[in-house]
């Protein structure tokens, strides 16, 4: 409780001295009682000795862990407070809106530098420019890019109209989603009305993707299904429904997700029934693939409540959904994707987060690599996994192995997958929690440990805990003596006024180095709070070898998107697939980061451009630098 001090009483008349007096009651009875929820925080209680045991295996993981990541938010100059809908606070209700939103990151202004735009519920989306030396300024207003009438949920960055510079599109939960055109030095012209694109729904992902290859971007568009009602609850929100999740049961509830084919001149046809990406579930989030290597870009489409949908781009503006042929189960509360060749072997694994499956039942924090045991609400218990997936594929097709990759956690919702420490192998970070009204849940950071297992590392590199042990902030206030409020659950046999405070949570994730130095910074998107920047240092602490890969199109389109890169240096040869996907319900448009491990220099760099044309140049090629490449007409 704050404390207010009384003037001296010799210089107050006993009228100004009881006025005093009056005032300083006056603002403490204004200051509410703090009270925290949930008061037995299973999570908090846990974090000393979670940390301890990590502590403990750091001299044993066998993978590189000499470096650390300090959070540099205050500093930056960033000021962006993510606020969320009352369904997520004070009226509570189990609704989609806690989904989250995103963060995506592109240089908006070609300056070199990576900049950082954040999508927010209640108030504006902001976009803030990387001025170097992790600084950053709001140029939310002179960009256009704001849209604070929207409840947002994804932001995705891509050249849609070929001019060297990404454009934007932002989904929002029946405000209309938004297409922009960047017109240049961070300024951004609105597109949306006569696009095609005017859609308004429960929209959450969106992927740009060239599927027919005539070098235009093409958008697929993730829509959740109807979870709220015509109510408008505070900042012009829709008031979810109280059976929001059980609304996939319901097919007059069912809200098809789209595929919207780039016909130029920034305009775009609904494709969705010619393409066969019908009936796909509840969809938040999806990604572009090229698991069979074909240079024809697929998509896999994540149900949160369901089946997932790995569709196969058969050419001709055809899908064929083949899931099943691929994989034996999906994750039943899919969430978060990244497909990356984990094992560099040259072919795309898969890990999938799943969400859902970890809220049928409460577990602590000695349970968290479990899958669950517990059939889910009206799933069929044969063909879902109840927990994180991860794909490896082999000769023979794709192997389950996450409970073998230690891939499990607890509360998931997407990940960033990069070479966090630079020796050649590719690692995730998993964001995770829940927040108001449940306990505290850290983000994970898994370390690849040479393609066999992944190794638990957020306390030893300074993800977890928090800047300053920071794990609860106030959610919001009750006047517990008032008919607004006095109903209210936490005002049971109460009169004051309290403030609830609910627990910090991430949501979304990018791995990118934003201060130009060679190694991979994080900045994530909170729910209902700031950001975080967490600054690695990996550079500072000795020698970094790595190649960073940007592409321009020709025939292809210009970002190169659905391109296969591979890298040799030294006697390995690293390879990714440029989907744009850079973390939950986010698409960026930023270079491919290749960590070299022991080797300075690259032999070659080959480049399978969408359709299949090759582009080979050989080395030797100075690491430690970006690499432009250019499709020869």
């Amino acid at each position: 409780m704050r404390f207010y001090s009384i003037p001296d009483e010799s210089k107050f008349t006993v009228r100004n001295h009881v006025a005093a007096s009056l005032l300083a009651a006056l603002l403490l009875w204004q200051e509410p009682v703090k009270f925290v929820f949930p008061a037995d925080d299973t999570g908090l209680a846990g974090l000393a000795i979670r940390e301890a045991q990590q502590m403990a295996t750091a001299d044993s993981l066998g993978v590189h862990i000499g470096f650390e990541f300090i959070d540099r938010i205050e500093a930056s100059g960033i000021t962006f407070v993510h606020r969320a809908v009352a369904d997520s606070g004070r009226d509570y209700r189990a609704v989609h809106y806690d989904h989250g939103n995103s963060v995506s990151v592109a240089d908006v202004d070609s300056d070199g530098l990576l900049d950082l735009y954040f999508v927010n519920q209640i108030g504006s989306n902001e976009l803030w420019r990387n001025l170097g030396g992790m600084r950053f300024e709001n140029i939310t207003v002179a960009a256009g890019v704001g849209l604070a009438d929207r409840i947002g949920v994804a932001a995705s960055f891509a050249d849609v109209d070929n001019d060297g510079d990404p454009d934007l599109f932002v989904t929002s939960v029946r405000g209309g989603n938004a297409l922009f055109e960047n017109t240049g030095e961070g300024r951004f012209f609105e597109r949306t009305i006569g696009s095609g694109l005017e859609y308004s729904g429960h929209s959450s992902g969106a992927v740009f993707i060239d599927f027919d290859l005539d070098g235009r971007l093409d958008l697929f568009v993730s829509n959740v299904g109807d979870y709220t009602t015509d109510d408008l609850g505070d900042g012009g929100y829709y008031v979810g429904l109280a059976d929001a999740f059980e609304g996939h049961l319901d097919p007059q509830r069912e809200e098809p997700s789209r595929l919207y084919r780039n016909a130029g001149n920034w305009r775009f046809e609904d494709v969705t029934a010619e393409a066969g990406l019908v009936d796909l579930g509840w969809n938040g989030d999806a990604a572009l693939v090229d698991l069979d290597g074909n240079a024809l870009p697929d998509l896999y489409v994540l149900n949160m409540q369901g089946d997932d949908h790995y569709m196969v781009n058969r050419g001709g503006g055809r899908f064929v959904d083949e899931t099943f042929d691929h994989f034996a189960k999906t994750p039943y509360g899919a969430m978060g994707i990244a497909s990356a060749d984990f094992d560099n072997d040259g072919d795309q694994d898969v890990f999938i987060t799943d969400m859902h499956s970890d809220m049928n039942a409460a577990q602590g924090p000695d349970e968290e690599h479990l899958k669950q045991r517990l059939r889910y609400m009206y799933q069929d218990g044969f063909r879902h996994l109840m927990g994180n997936a991860f794909y490896r594929q082999s000769g023979t097709g794709f192997v389950e192995s996450s409970d073998e990759m230690g891939a499990e956690n607890y509360w998931p919702w997407g990940l960033s997958a990069e070479d966090i420490n630079a020796d050649g192998w590719t690692d995730v970070f998993i964001s995770s929690s829940m927040n108001y009204p449940f306990r505290y849940q850290t983000n994970a950071v898994r370390l690849n440990v040479a393609g066999q297992r992944f190794a638990p590392a957020e306390f030893i590199l300074g993800i977890e805990p928090r800047r300053d042990g920071r794990v609860r902030q106030p959610w919001f206030e009750l006047d517990c003596g008032a008919a607004a409020d006095g109903l209210h659950e936490h005002c049971s046999g109460r009169t004051d006024r309290i403030r609830v405070l609910g627990t910090l949570g991430t949501r979304s994730s990018a791995l990118v180095d934003l201060d130009a130095d060679g190694d991979l910074d994080v900045v994530t998107a909170e729910f209902n709070s700031a950001p975080q920047l967490l600054v690695s240092d990996l550079a500072q602490r000795g020698q970094t070898n790595w190649l960073a890969v940007s592409l321009q199109g020709d025939a292809a389109n210009r970002d190169g998107l659905g391109a296969t890169v591979t890298v040799t240096a030294g006697d390995t040869t690293y390879t990714q697939v440029h989907d744009g996907k850079s973390g939950y319900l986010a698409q960026s448009s930023v270079p491919l980061y290749f960590g070299l491990g022991h080797a300075a220099n690259v032999e070659r760099v080959e480049v399978i451009w969408p359709g299949g044309r090759r582009q080979t140049l050989e080395g030797p090629i100075v690491g430690g630098r970006q690499l432009r490449i250019v499709e020869p007409s």
